[in-house]
């Protein structure tokens, strides 16, 4: 994401789309009562006669809609926001939807920008930067492909190996098998995007191997695992193995997070959650790390809790509900905190 302008005596920020995950940022940061002011298109109807409106085409203008609700899709990665039109060359007080993609641009109007959605913003345009991070999990029966986005694992294809028994000639097999999860990983490899293969056994080396012949991928790191599937990924992640990588995504600085808070919290150790607790702990500056979820900033004005937590420099870290970690936080109520010391 890339911030174009901002007027703070307006509250006028405006925000050019830079990739699709800029959209999920937009998701967090928009909320309902907001101006957004954007180029749409919208059908101009014309009376041709009292009796019968002609249908004109739809013609574009930028219309500043005041957003009553907003709707994300994860799967084909586009935001639309709904609202009453308030600005624009027509239809004042209708409605209107604005639909928003990789590209688009817009200017959001805000009564008060809260600290945790400026935080967003500075956020969204250092995760741009960021590479994402394709998964091969496998065994020698069925591998899944998958990419890391900056809120969370898609899981992008499913490749199965034809093996069955112990008749079959395991050298053409196997190189059709990688050839197949090789053509499936170079339709959505980006440049310069990390490959990690994973899974128990050897057959994450044996394609490893066939990769490198093959010559189409960059970075590429293997790590075992007890599991194949998503399951495989899930287990690396939150076992930290291949962190120094995953940190480089937002994700894995979050399933590292949520993984040392339930940790924590299981050897009784300085952690805690609820929001009176983690109230009560931000208040006498003994937290260490806050993680709050996604969601609970969407429906909550969390901000003092927010500014006594970076008062006290502590790191607070925003966990997106759509990974594993998410819905652990979720479990806990949305919030938790590393303390720095054992609280009552």
């Amino acid at each position: 994401m890339r911030v174009l302008n901002e007027d703070p005596s307006s509250g006028d920020v405006r925000l050019q789309v830079e990739t699709d995950e800029d959209l999920w940022h937009l998701y967090n940061i928009v909320e309902v009562g907001d101006l957004v002011t954007a180029s749409t298109t919208r059908r101009e109807e014309k009376s041709a006669d009292k009796l019968r409106a002609e249908r004109s085409e739809k013609r574009r203008m930028t219309l500043g809609v005041r957003v009553e609700k907003i709707e994300f899709s994860e799967d084909d990665l586009r935001l639309k926001l709904l609202g009453t039109i308030e600005t624009g060359p027509q239809d004042i007080g209708q409605h209107h939807t604005l639909m928003f993609e990789n590209g688009d641009s817009l200017t959001i109007s805000k009564k008060r920008w809260k600290e945790t959605q400026t935080e967003r913003v500075r956020r969204a345009v250092v995760d741009s930067r960021k590479p994402r991070i394709m998964f091969v999990s496998l065994d020698q029966d069925e591998a899944t492909i998958a990419v890391l986005r900056q809120f969370g694992l898609k899981e992008l294809a499913t490749v199965r190996s034809g093996r069955s028994g112990k008749q079959y000639a395991e050298k053409p097999q196997a190189d059709g098998y990688h050839a197949e999860i090789a053509e499936k990983i170079a339709a959505s490899a980006e440049p310069n995007m990390p490959l990690v293969i994973l899974g128990p056994g050897f057959e994450k080396e044996q394609l490893a191997e066939y990769l490198k012949k093959d010559g189409r991928m960059g970075r590429t790191f293997v790590y075992h695992t007890g599991q194949s599937g998503m399951a495989g990924v899930n287990e690396l992640m939150k076992t930290g193995m291949g962190a120094d990588l995953l940190r480089e995504s937002s994700v894995g600085t979050e399933l590292e997070a949520v993984e040392e808070l339930m940790s924590t919290i299981g050897k009784n150790g300085p952690a805690t959650y609820g929001p009176a607790q983690i109230s009560a702990a931000a208040g006498s500056g003994a937290v260490e790390k806050l993680l709050v979820l996604d969601e609970k900033l969407r429906e909550e004005d969390l901000d003092d809790v927010v500014k006594a937590v970076e008062a006290q420099k502590g790191q607070v870290i925003v966990v997106s509900g759509q990974h594993d970690g998410g819905k652990q936080l979720a479990a806990l109520g949305g919030m938790g905190a590393i303390l720095r010391y054992k609280m009552e």
